[in-house]
């Protein structure tokens, strides 16, 4: 046979994941119940293809196959039908009993050996699918093989049986996780200049990064970026446009005083687009920019105008264009920023991540003594932020637009919140316009931030459930007013964490939020990626049933969940 040459026109497009659902079977059961095994994985298969988003909205590929593997035939056939899809991710829904080395190891065994799966199940008695299920996840777990098992509930009789809604979301969580685990593989960020500020916690860990989640770090100088904009390498006339569009939404709270400063902010606009640009012709999926010092602040050279509006624009959900999907986006080329706030994305569907400084913790005795400096008396003292404390998260950039109003507010009424006004001439004598809002209160989601370890070579995630809280206006006016005025506010209040603990334990001095990721979905991908989770709140139970996922039987046979990714980081 000759060899096979192929196209050199190809569109440059990143792999997307495939789900594969299917369902292990014995070969002795009875023909009703075989069809009633297969309805249940088209039935399934059905569910994930609604539910299963990727950050821009589009949808997973999901196949099926209603061949039940039975034994190693099946299985090779039902491997060979997978791989023809492209599938990197199983869900396997068994109904019956089945002999687990004959079956689903057998199809495991031609797959990758980080392929993500996962055993969904009824606690059913007929033809216990239950009982494989055990039998194959210790068997897994024996040799090594992490699997997440998830033994919900659906009707031991009938043919068409409708998993729970909470066996159900158990499973879209899952899915989740493995869609960001496998779609981040083989993807790149881009970060413009060097190591960020010489912050040792923003670092970028190119190795171990490249290893941990399958990321490429492209490094770009910031002197490109420099030359295309004194090159004009944009679209002038989008830049109108986008101009146009800031006018509109902002009006007066767009500060510009003179001709030069309006020169600035229109470089500021332009960055944008040429950023934009250049992380598509990439195929970039984040980035990252450092600005301090270089670009807009070292007065030995010529200081160039900020880019918040920029970095907040590729946060955010839309764009002088309309809706788009968020492209995480780092100030101050924090990496391990990026790597968080990439995930909280990813792992949402879509979501737009905030960027903060881990700036003032407010303790609630601090908090009191402020209240009573302001002479306010007539505060609620049950309010969440007075009996825990606050932390005053702010950042010059990286905050996206989408943080000034609650989920789901009209674009028009977001902007309507936002202030740009000039940026502060001692942190940033290149001039430019700052992006200002403060949140409002009840934005539930995770609070946390990525760090590294060389000693372990382990990534690990320190987070908490958190809430956007917001005290009275003359209040908060007092706590922003103490750091930076012209800078957006987040004000933060974790579930589990005392201020005490907050305060110290903080791996860096940024931390991330996202607005509708559960525990149980950002722990089933930490998992996945060998990801160590750090939750050292004296407050929180280590399981809490109905929020946290299960820990996989793997962990339980190797010394827990810590000491388990610490020998599989090895």
């Amino acid at each position: 046979m000759p060899a096979k040459r192929l196209p050199d026109d190809s569109p440059a497009v990143p792999n997307t994941p495939t789900i594969g659902v299917f369902a292990t079977g014995d070969p002795r059961i009875d023909q009703q119940s075989r069809t009633r095994a297969a309805n249940i994985i088209g039935m399934t298969a059905d569910l994930l293809a609604e539910r299963v988003k990727l950050p821009d909205g589009s949808p997973v590929p999901i196949v099926y196959a209603p061949t039940l593997v039975d034994g190693e035939k099946q299985a090779d056939m039902v491997a060979r039908q997978f791989q023809a899809e492209g599938v990197d991710i199983l869900v396997c829904v068994p109904d019956t009993w089945a002999f687990p080395q004959l079956s689903l190891i057998s199809l495991l065994a031609q797959f990758p050996e980080d392929t993500p799966i996962n055993l969904t199940c009824g606690n059913s008695g007929p033809k216990p699918g239950v009982v494989f299920t055990h039998a194959a996840s210790g068997a897994l777990s024996q040799y090594g093989k992490l699997v997440h098992i998830n033994v919900g509930t659906w009707p031991d009789t009938g043919m068409n049986p409708e998993m729970t809604p909470a066996t159900a979301e158990a499973l879209v969580d899952w899915c989740y996780a493995a869609l960001t685990r496998v779609g981040l593989k083989g993807r790149r960020v881009v970060v413009f200049g060097h190591d960020s500020m010489g912050m040792e916690t923003a670092l970028s860990h190119i190795i171990p990064t490249r290893r941990t989640f399958g990321l490429e770090i492209t490094r770009l100088d910031m002197k490109l970026l420099a030359d295309m904009l004194s090159k004009g390498a944009y679209d002038a006339e989008e830049l109108k446009a986008l101009r146009a569009w800031c006018e509109k939404m902002v009006g007066p709270r767009l500060e510009i005083a003179g001709e030069e400063e309006s020169r600035k902010f229109d470089q500021g606009l332009a960055m944008y687009l040429i950023v934009r640009d250049l992380l598509k012709d990439l195929n970039a999926v984040g980035g990252g920019f450092m600005n301090q010092l270089e670009w807009g602040s070292d007065r030995r050279g010529i200081p160039l105008p900020i880019l918040d509006v920029m970095e907040s624009m590729l946060n955010s959900t839309f764009d002088h264009n309309g809706p788009k999907p968020p492209v995480p986006f780092a100030t101050e080329a924090d990496t391990q920023g990026l790597l968080t706030m990439l995930a909280f994305t990813w792992l949402t569907g879509g979501n737009p991540p905030l960027f903060m400084d881990f700036r003032k913790v407010w303790e609630p005795w601090e908090l009191e003594q402020k209240l009573t400096e302001l002479g306010l008396t007539e505060v609620d003292p049950d309010a969440l932020w007075r009996q825990k404390g606050l932390v005053d998260g702010d950042n010059s950039g990286s905050a996206a637009f989408d943080w000034a109003a609650l989920p789901g507010t009209p674009i028009e009424e977001i902007m309507a919140n936002i202030y740009m006004p000039p940026a502060e001439d001692y942190y940033f004598p290149g001039g430019g316009n700052s992006v200002t809002f403060v949140s409002p209160a009840g934005i539930e989601g995770i609070a946390g931030r990525m760090a590294y370890s060389a000693d372990s070579n382990l990534f690990s995630l320190i987070w908490d459930e958190a809430v956007t809280v917001l005290p009275p206006r003359e209040l908060v006016d007092a706590l922003i007013n103490l750091t930076n005025v012209t800078w957006p506010h987040t004000l933060v209040t974790p579930k589990y964490a005392s201020m005490v603990e907050y305060k110290q334990y903080a791996p860096a001095n940024h931390f991330h939020m996202i607005w509708g990721l559960k525990p149980a979905r950002l722990e089933y991908w930490m998992d996945l990626a060998n990801v160590l989770s750090v939750t050292p709140w004296q407050a929180r139970l280590a399981f809490i049933e109905g929020v946290d996922r299960p820990l996989p039987l793997l962990y339980l046979l190797n010394g827990g969940e810590a000491a388990a990714k610490l020998r599989r980081a090895k």
